[in-house]
């Protein structure tokens, strides 16, 4: 499956910029980009969020800035079958210019900037309420609601998405490669994999396949099955109750001391540690 360059421009219309407030009965596997800056907060939902060569869990209350360009997509379906929501803002490098030559737009220059890798935030009450009230502003007040909204983002704390080693490739026959063998990998990655299995997806050698990979997501093929398989058990970690030696069996791993020690280098702190100190059940 190949990232689609998603048509900003033809959706909006007249407006200078795009915003709404989708409701959808789950958040489908869509690898896209697009030329707009996206602004997105998860109203109500659970999932995968990649950008990049980020794979994650995400919940209710995520809030992203993607830079232009930046494939990313948002993957899930809630338990209890209710819709997911979203409010997905997205403006363009022409709209945005005309404030930066501002003095006081310094910031959100920086921001913007910042933005090339993904930046995540954490949504306070206030910007709730402005993110909502877009979707009723039309025209100039819509236009000063969304600088205002980037001008409060540029004072906040921000954590960097993507690692700052990914490399954006927008070679289209780079990106129908590698976006075929990552929606195979987030498909099955909690089943066992061969490399030669996943090399000839795309028609190449293994040790080919390994340099291609490499190039495209700043990461080895095992060590991105590991961040898929290490985010699902964190997932299983919080909402489940399953032993520490099933769910790391359920996501792959063929040994407990593996799974432990590959846990421990990425999160910092045992599997059990971690369900004490994060799960909302305990």
């Amino acid at each position: 499956m190949k990232a689609i360059l998603e048509d900003i421009p033809a959706i909006k219309g007249a407006s200078s910029f795009y915003a709404r407030h989708l409701v959808v009965p789950s958040f489908e596997f869509k690898w896209h980009y697009h030329p707009e800056y996206e602004l997105t907060y998860i109203v109500q939902g659970g999932g995968y969020r990649i950008v990049g060569n980020s794979h994650e869990y995400f919940t209710a209350g995520d809030f992203v800035l993607l830079g232009s360009n930046l494939p990313h997509t948002w993957w899930g379906t809630l338990d209890n079958n209710e819709p997911s929501e979203a409010i997905v803002i997205q403006f363009s490098k022409e709209f945005i210019q005309p404030f930066l030559g501002l003095y006081e737009s310094k910031q959100i220059q920086t921001l913007l900037d910042k933005s090339a890798k993904g930046l995540s935030f954490t949504a306070s009450e206030d910007l709730i309420t402005k993110l909502n009230g877009m979707m009723q502003l039309q025209g100039m007040q819509g236009v000063l609601g969304l600088i205002a909204i980037l001008h409060d983002l540029s004072e906040q704390q921000t954590t960097s998405i993507a690692s700052k080693t990914y490399q954006n490739v927008l070679s289209k026959k780079f990106e129908t490669r590698i976006n075929k063998v990552c929606t195979h990998l987030q498909i099955h990655c909690c089943e066992p994999i061969r490399l030669k299995e996943v090399a000839d997806l795309v028609c190449m050698s293994e040790s080919n396949f390994c340099k291609f990979f490499k190039k495209a997501t700043s990461t080895t093929f095992s060590d991105y099955i590991n961040d898929l398989r290490i985010t699902e058990a964190c997932h299983l970690l919080l909402f489940s109750e399953d032993s520490v030696s099933d769910i790391a069996h359920a996501c792959g791993f063929e040994s407990l001391s593996y799974f432990n020690r590959v846990f421990l280098k990425k999160k910092r702190t045992t599997p059990t540690g971690f369900r004490k100190i994060q799960s909302p059940m305990g």
